[in-house]
């Protein structure tokens, strides 16, 4: 068994020459979105991890995040986009598809 059940690497890359996800706040949407994590107690071994993640090369769909062992790309647009990731996907391992990319 692996150290945690799942991953979320969340594309914080900041590009100078053209559309990154940084540009939609990606390092603070990981931020916030790590921090409830946290405070629901959903991280830890056994658990799930959130991840900053460089370029993860798919800029003009981003902001981007993938969940692994899943090999899931979700889009989001806001923190609510990412805590319905965490819940339904990295908690109870049920694919969000209106974020699926």
């Amino acid at each position: 068994m692996s150290y945690y059940k799942r991953h979320m690497f969340i594309c914080t890359n900041q590009r100078e020459d053209g559309v990154c996800c940084q540009m939609h706040d990606a390092q603070e949407m990981r931020a916030q979105v790590k921090q409830y994590s946290k405070a629901l107690g959903l991280t830890g071994q056994g658990k799930l991890r959130i991840n900053n993640a460089g370029c993860l090369d798919r800029c003009d769909e981003g902001p981007v995040a993938v969940v692994y062992p899943d090999n899931v790309w979700y889009r989001y647009q806001n923190l609510e986009d990412l805590k319905e990731i965490v819940h339904k996907h990295l908690e109870n391992g049920e694919i969000v598809e209106h974020l699926v990319i």
